[in-house]
């Protein structure tokens, strides 16, 4: 104890009784070691800061998303009276989003999109890609398509999406549907362009950095090709797993979906990686195959461009050292 504190305990006069219970305070909550308990909070601080950032990113894609929402809403305001007079309401919409999400990607990432030539200026096609974690890649293959082919894709999203507050407007403008093979037909039969992964939220929760496809005996997106007579192009992009990753792979998330299908395994990551998405020579219409024999030959092709493009395992740190030099994997 200090020498105040023996004065009050020795019955001393000179230190005055508040004073007495304010140092009989201290002495009781520690408050002298005050400095001590701060240092360990910033060491605290100092380990556990990393790992909140990489939690806390991948909401920033979901602020974004919502952002883009809240433009739409705002655009359609401003736009009501001109839905009469024109057929096209959506289109600066679209564009502007996608200029902003091409910016996110240019920046963020150093997106670089390989073989766009093969996405037809008019007339369908079947895009097949791999899915990550999020597929951030896939936002701005769209971004890129309505912006330099002047066209929107239309796209394939698990049912649970359409269950998330607020997010229809989005859907909907970005024609996005929720899978029956009937709509996809019709999508691709009226000479739009239609994007699919077969490995869905599956390949987004359980897949990993060794990249496996998570498809299973899935073969409803070649039978749409087939009835649809449309030509399938696959699509994979070099280190999505690397910009975010899932913890699905743990047994506790991997029950929680197979038994209740909630994808709600955490996602962390967001970390500036390179990406480069390719683009693999069209598989044409074919009248002599099956739906199941299509759809091994598509995932074959898939499975090709993960070889050629995608170093295995897939390394964070790598993975942002491509940032810093143009040179991929394989050209």
């Amino acid at each position: 104890m200090s020498n105040e504190s023996e004065s009050c305990w020795s019955g001393n006069g000179t230190v005055g009784i508040l004073n007495c219970l304010l140092l009989a305070w201290e002495d009781w909550a520690g408050i002298g070691n005050l400095e001590d308990y701060l240092s360990f909070l910033e060491y605290l601080l100092w380990v556990f800061t990393p790992l909140a950032i990489v939690f806390i990113l991948p909401f920033l894609i979901v602020i974004l998303i919502y952002l883009s929402i809240l433009f739409l809403h705002v655009y359609k305001r401003k736009n009501q009276l001109r839905e009469a007079y024109s057929n096209n309401l959506w289109d600066g919409a679209r564009k502007t989003l996608a200029t902003l999400w091409d910016g996110h990607g240019a920046i963020w990432h150093g997106y670089e999109i390989h073989g766009l030539d093969k996405i037809p200026d008019e007339g369908p096609a079947l895009i097949v890609y791999y899915h990550g974690a999020i597929p951030i890649d896939y936002y701005y293959f769209l971004a890129r398509v309505i912006i330099q082919k002047g066209r929107t894709c239309h796209s394939v999203a698990d049912h649970f999406l359409f269950k998330v507050p607020g997010i229809k407007l989005l859907l909907e403008v970005f024609s996005v549907i929720h899978g029956p093979q009937e709509e996809c037909v019709k999508a691709l039969r009226s000479g739009h362009l239609l994007g699919i992964a077969p490995g869905g939220v599956r390949e987004a929760l359980f897949s990993d950095e060794m990249y496996p496809l998570v498809w299973g005996k899935r073969k409803g997106f070649a039978q749409v090709a087939i009835d649809s007579k449309v030509p399938i192009i696959p699509m994979f992009t070099q280190n999505v797993r690397e910009g975010f990753r899932s913890l699905g792979t743990l047994k506790f998330f991997r029950w929680v979906y197979e038994r209740f299908r909630l994808p709600i395994a955490p996602v962390y990551g967001g970390f500036p990686v390179k990406f480069r998405t390719y683009l693999g020579d069209p598989i044409p219409y074919d009248p002599k195959l099956t739906a199941a024999e299509l759809a091994e030959k598509v995932q074959a092709a898939v499975q090709a461009l993960i070889d050629r493009h995608q170093k295995i395992p897939g390394n964070i740190l790598r993975a942002l050292l491509e940032r810093f030099h143009t040179r991929p994997k394989t050209e």
